[in-house]
């Protein structure tokens, strides 16, 4: 059987390149990483702005886990507070290249983030599409909100694999 290493020479199994599934398996696994700590620098760095800070209302304000903070909290002090903690576990993901630990609280901190905004599909109005029925959803917030369901398994994922590095050391 032959595999293949980086530089796309074929070598014998009995090498210790990584196969070609190997290989792609651990573009993957760091494409996610990569990905999470773009998204959480990116969606964070917006909840600075008064833009992003006045589209989270519909979705927190009919939250019954987070509604009340409008309570304790400007719209623009709670989104600036949601931005420190997005960018910070943007970091915490990123920071798998010094130790799986990092890692490990950022994507446990990001699952419970994506848990939380995945609630929002039951308290904020129009996620379902009237005029298509069910299960039709609607473009924002329907669609908008389903995504996270994929970022949620790839924060799972981060924090499953950190926790198996550290496993293993």
């Amino acid at each position: 059987m032959n595999t293949l290493n980086i530089t796309g020479n074929a070598n014998t199994a009995q090498s210790n390149n990584l196969s070609l599934g190997a290989f792609t398996t651990a573009i993957g696994t760091y494409g996610i990483y990569f990905a999470l700590a773009v998204i959480y620098f990116w969606f964070g760095g917006m909840k600075f702005t008064q833009y992003e800070a006045e589209g989270l209302v519909p979705l927190v304000s009919n939250s019954p886990l987070l509604g009340w903070l409008y309570d304790l909290f400007s719209v623009r002090t709670f989104s600036t507070l949601l931005g420190f903690l997005e960018v910070s576990i943007g970091l915490l993901i990123a920071g798998r290249l010094l130790s799986p630990k990092l890692s490990l609280v950022g994507g446990a901190l990001s699952a419970g983030l994506f848990f939380t905004t995945l609630s929002f599909m039951f308290s904020t109005p129009g996620v379902i599409e009237p005029s298509v029925g069910l299960p039709g959803i609607s473009v924002a917030p329907g669609q908008f909100l389903l995504k996270d369901l994929g970022l949620l398994a790839a924060s799972i994922f981060v924090a499953g694999h950190s926790l198996s590095r550290l496993e293993t050391r």
